[in-house]
Parts: structure tokens; sequence; C-alpha cells
């Protein structure tokens, strides 16, 4: 598709996917806040998940639906993104001191902070889902693999920083997605950029309480 071949169509890809991914984001952080509650709460949102769209959905369907969606779109994202780096390093082979001095951080380390996001995806099914390298490894038992999971250092200590990496990621994301979608303009931009900072701290805030609550020992 030519849409597609182009760098705008490709970071349309880009954002779309992304904001896919964010939705998903909130959603999961904010089950994710239901380990607080205990763990009938968190199990039992866990089952919920299971039997939304019953009858006409069979146990468990819902979650099957939903994956390929996701998986659609971390790939899309990712491609795109990698496609336009590589286009984006043959257009400037040289990088410019007033280009270093005007990008901020979380623009400089969106490549690196999306590799490890793509590395920290595979650790986290491995971990939450197929409960592969899960030291407790409870099937249908979610709060009691997380507090497995966080109360080693390695599994709160990766978590952690893949929240670090995904806050800088949203923070810029964010942002580079309104401008590509058109959303933008002069009037919108302190606001947009203030949707994106709250988004970013709001999410890696929720998302990190988790495993500090456990590895503090008050989740256990």
């Amino acid at each position: 598709m030519a849409l597609w071949r182009s760098s705008v169509g490709k970071k349309a890809v880009m954002a779309v996917s992304g904001l896919v991914m964010l939705a998903y984001l909130v959603a999961h952080m904010l089950g994710n806040l239901k380990v607080f509650l205990g763990p009938d709460d968190l199990n039992g949102y866990a089952h919920w998940l299971r039997t939304i769209g019953q009858p006409v959905l069979h146990y468990g369907w819902f979650l099957w639906l939903a994956r390929p969606v996701l998986v659609a779109a971390v790939v899309a994202h990712g491609v795109a993104a990698y496609q336009l780096s590589r286009r984006d390093l043959k257009a400037r082979p040289q990088q410019y001191v007033h280009r270093r001095r005007q990008s901020t951080y979380a623009t400089r380390t969106m490549r690196w902070g999306g590799v490890i996001l793509g590395l920290f995806i595979v650790w986290h099914i491995l971990d939450l889902t197929t409960l592969t390298v899960n030291p407790a490894a409870e099937e249908g038992h979610p709060y009691q693999n997380i507090v497995a999971s966080f109360s080693t250092w390695y599994g709160g200590g990766i978590y952690c920083l893949a929240v670090l990496a995904l806050g800088l990621h949203i923070r810029h994301g964010f942002w580079s997605a309104a401008q590509t979608l058109g959303v933008n303009n002069p009037r919108r931009d302190r606001a947009l950029k203030f949707a994106a900072n709250a988004l970013a701290l709001l999410l890696t805030v929720g998302f990190v309480s988790v495993p500090v609550a456990v590895m503090a020992g008050l989740v256990r």
C-alpha cells in the first residue's frame, strides 16, 4: 500500500496502534490495583474477565479475541517504528548539535525504550500469563502469582525498570500521536502536553506501586 510505504502512513499506524495499547494499559493498571483489596477481589476480577460475553461467548473467549488485537497493535507499532528509524538514519547520517539540544531525554531514548518494553512483554507473558518462570505458578490465582513474582529481587526489579521506560515512552508517544493525527494546535498544545505528562505519571505510579508494595511487605 502506498500509505504504508510513506512516512506519514507509518506514523499514522504508530499513532493508532499506540492509542490502542494505551487504552489497554489504563484498563490493565486499574485491574492491577485490585491487588490492594486482597486476593478475593483480584482473583475474582481475573475470573470475571474470562466470563465477559457469556452466554454468547464461551469461558475465556473474550481474552482470546482481545489478545490478537493487542498483538497486532504491538507488531504494527514496532515494525513502523523500526522502519521509520532506519529511514531517518539514512536521511540524516550525521547527528547535529542543535538537534540534540532540542531533543528531550524521552525523545532520545524512545528507540531503546521500545526495545526494553519489547523484551519485557516477553518476560511478563512468561511470568504472569503462561507462568513458565513464575516461582508460584498457581493457575487461576493471579494474586498469589503476583506476590510470588515481585517477592524476588529480579521480578520486582525488571518490572520497575520496564514501567519507568513505559512512562517515558507514553510521555513522548502521546504527544507525537496528537501531532500525527492532527489533534494539536496552538490552543490545545498546553492541554495535550499536560495530558501526556499526567498519563505517563499516572500509569508509572499505578503500575510501580504494586511491586513496591509487595517488596515492602504491604501486600503479601
